[in-house]
């Protein structure tokens, strides 16, 4: 049987090596991945390889890469914690976004403003 398209010849769980969590603390889906300097050990999967190609020329979220990917989320946190690990990539947490205003405080600046002309 040969794969339709969009169907992967790699399953999803042999790119995670069979295993259930990742060896690391799990990355959030948002994190945003920027690629080190360091050169990948020739033992290095080809997901990983693939992973590292694609954030050379810049940074993306960790989603962003599974979709570039083709790879479930899940299966992309477990590559790309052991390449953060390996110390092949670095992650940086995600931009919080933002909480409520304080409705007081944008009226006092109101004020203020007014009371400059």
């Amino acid at each position: 049987m040969t794969p339709g398209p969009g169907r992967r010849l790699i399953p999803a769980y042999l790119v995670t090596g069979g295993r259930s969590a990742p060896t690391g603390p799990a990355l959030d889906r948002l994190a945003v991945l920027i690629r080190t300097e360091s050169s990948l050990p020739p033992n290095t999967g080809s997901e990983q390889r693939r992973l590292c190609e694609l954030l050379a020329p810049g940074a993306l979220t960790v989603i962003e890469c599974a979709a570039h990917l083709e790879l479930p989320v899940s299966a992309t946190v477990f590559l790309a914690t052991d390449l953060v690990a390996a110390g092949h990539l670095h992650a940086r947490p995600p931009i919080p976004s933002a909480g409520e205003i304080d409705r007081s405080l944008v009226e006092r600046l109101l004020v203020g403003l007014r009371s400059l002309h």
